[in-house]
C-alpha cells in the first residue's frame, strides 16, 4: 500500500473506500481539471469533497495529497476565490479548516453568467465587425445567440434546482 493509500485509509481523506476512494479521488479531479478547474484546486477540492466531515486542515491536505504547502495554499486561494470552499477556525483554535461549500455548484453555475456575458457581447461585436451575411459573421451570431440563451436559462434552471434542494431537505 502507498503512502497515500495509507493516509486514505487511516482517515485523513475519508475512511470509507481505502483505495478505491483515493482513485475516485483522483478521477473526480481529472474531470474537473479537463472542465477548467486547475489541476491542484481540482485534487483539493475532491479531497474535501469525499472527507468525512468535508473539512481538513491545510497539513492534512498535503499530507493527504503528498504535496507541498505552497501548492495547497494555491489551490484552496483559487477555490476560496471562486466560492467552492470556506475557511473556518474552531474557537480557541489557530489553525484554519477548509471545508466544502455546501452550494459550491450553485455558485459556480450562478458566477458562469458573467462568462456568458463576455462572450455574447464579444460574439456581437465580431457580427458588427464581419457581417451577419458573411460565413465568421453568421457563426459569430450563433455563438451570441447561443450565449444569450443561456443566460436566459441558466437563472430559471437555478431557481428550479433551489425548489427541489428546498424539498429534498425538508
Amino acid at each position: 500500500m502507498t503512502e497515500t493509500e495509507e493516509a486514505w485509509t487511516t482517515g485523513d481523506l475519508g475512511s470509507e473506500s481505502g483505495a478505491d476512494g483515493l482513485r475516485f479521488l483522483e478521477h473526480f479531479a481529472v474531470i474537473m481539471s479537463d472542465s477548467g478547474y486547475p489541476r491542484m484546486a481540482a485534487r483539493v477540492f475532491a479531497a474535501l469533497l469525499v472527507s468525512d466531515d468535508g473539512r481538513r486542515t491545510a497539513a492534512e491536505l498535503a499530507d493527504g495529497l503528498q504535496v507541498g504547502p505552497s501548492a495547497i495554499s494555491g489551490a484552496v486561494k483559487y477555490l476560496m476565490r471562486v466560492g467552492m470552499v470556506t475557511r473556518e477556525r474552531d474557537p480557541g483554535q489557530r489553525r484554519d479548516y477548509y471545508r466544502v461549500d455546501q452550494s459550491a455548484w450553485y455558485k459556480a453555475a450562478t458566477s458562469s453568467d458573467e462568462v456568458y456575458r463576455r462572450f455574447e457581447e464579444g460574439a456581437r461585436d465580431g457580427v458588427e465587425v464581419f457581417g451577419v451575411d458573411t460565413p465568421a459573421g453568421a457563426r459569430l451570431d450563433e455563438t451570441r445567440r447561443f450565449f444569450a440563451f443561456l443566460r436566459g436559462e441558466v437563472p430559471q434552471l437555478l431557481h428550479k434546482w433551489n425548489a427541489l434542494n428546498a424539498r429534498s431537505t425538508d
